[in-house]
């Protein structure tokens, strides 16, 4: 077989890990948590995501958004039910595969940033390509500077994470969760923490990485007002989709 052959088997063979028709498929989800009793958290969940959706999970505390989206980014399992991520069945996956996946698929941004304190801004951002165990080149931090500058914190990025202001640590928590790539970005209440101002310059940032780099945006969120910033709203009560709907 000649070496273009080869290449284009190759490329063909690509094609086909990523030839699925949802970046995220949840089928018939079970969650129980065992605690003396049995208790059931979530019922027959069935979602699909679209790769760059922007969407939004809203429901009152308890309505099992939290646990959803903990089985969203493979942070937790199902007990029953398969759960899908790029084309790749995750619930069967272990421990060892699934922080691989997450490291290369997901990024997360939460309601409390977790940046290391000891650490620049430049440095936090950084932490996931450090975590795949790659070498971190000019080039990586090239990258990690234009990520800054795209998002707007460039000029403090050699502040400490406590010489920030919460909205400049949340978006390096923004930058942190982009530096690999991720197909997928969860946001999990992460505007809790911030005013009415920057809560929207953190929204329309989201829009403007949906729009620069295709990422697929889920954001769990109680504020009903910046639910409906996204494009679908999909509503949790008692552990049931009560409401899915399209604008």
């Amino acid at each position: 077989m000649s070496k273009s052959a080869v290449k284009i088997k190759n490329e063909e063979s690509i094609k086909e890990k990523e030839d699925y028709e949802y970046i995220v498929d949840l089928k018939h989800i079970d969650k129980f948590y065992y605690t003396g009793v049995a208790t059931q958290v979530l019922f027959d969940i069935n979602l699909q995501f679209k790769a760059g959706s922007v969407n939004s999970i809203v429901g009152p505390s308890g309505s099992g958004k939290s646990t959803l989206m903990n089985i969203l980014g493979t942070l937790d399992k199902p007990t029953k039910g398969e759960v899908y991520i790029a084309g790749k069945r995750t619930d069967q996956m272990s421990k060892n595969e699934l922080a691989i996946l997450r490291n290369q698929t997901i990024g997360f941004v939460f309601q409390f940033h977790y940046l290391l304190p000891e650490y620049t801004a430049l440095e936090n951002v950084l932490m996931p390509f450090e975590i795949s165990r790659q070498k971190v080149t000019s080039k990586v931090k090239e990258k990690a500077i234009n990520l800054m500058k795209f998002i707007g914190i460039e000029d403090v990025k050699d502040n400490l994470a406590t010489k920030m202001s919460g909205g400049q640590q949340q978006r390096t928590a923004i930058a942190r969760s982009l530096m690999n790539n991720p197909k997928i970005l969860l946001a999990d209440e992460p505007t809790g923490n911030l005013d009415t101002e920057a809560t929207d310059k953190v929204y329309n940032l989201f829009r403007e990485i949906n729009e620069k780099f295709g990422t697929t945006l889920i954001v769990i969120t109680h504020e009903r007002r910046i639910a409906e910033k996204t494009d679908r709203i999909i509503e949790i009560r008692d552990g049931k989709i009560h409401l899915d709907l399209y604008k």
